[in-house]
């Protein structure tokens, strides 16, 4: 079905925009490209922008689970063994989260924290 509009971004807030694009890069590929003086920056596979990073004065990171500040939304990625995946995405600069729903639940997958603070999920069969 097609819809109205094709999808051209989903943008993070951020202090540094092409240091979380690289850190999203080596996370799930793509090139980085610098615009606009590096207040703008996105992550590009081919000709398809995958996430855009902009400059944000004052930025707070979310506060999850609690909601002070909401987590407005988060990213999931597959993997094939959690548990390697886990090694090499604290080794690019990841934060195991606390709080493990998924884990305590008996779920497929483990929440993380970028450099900056926004969730993202490693999720596998």
């Amino acid at each position: 079905m097609a819809g109205i509009a094709k999808l051209r971004a989903v943008v993070l807030d951020c202090p540094d925009p092409e240091a979380l694009a690289r850190f999203y890069g080596a996370l799930v590929g793509g090139e980085v490209a610098v615009d606009d003086g590096g207040e703008w920056v996105t992550l590009r596979d081919g000709v398809d922008v995958l996430l855009s990073f902009q400059r944000v004065d004052g930025y707070r990171p979310p506060d999850w689970p609690s909601g002070d500040i909401p987590q407005q939304f988060h990213i999931d990625v597959t993997v094939d063994d959690v548990d390697t995946a886990e090694k090499q995405v604290e080794a690019i600069g990841a934060t195991r989260h606390a709080v493990q729903p998924g884990i305590d639940s008996g779920e497929n997958w483990r929440v993380y924290l970028d450099p900056v603070g926004h969730l993202f999920c490693l999720c596998w069969d």
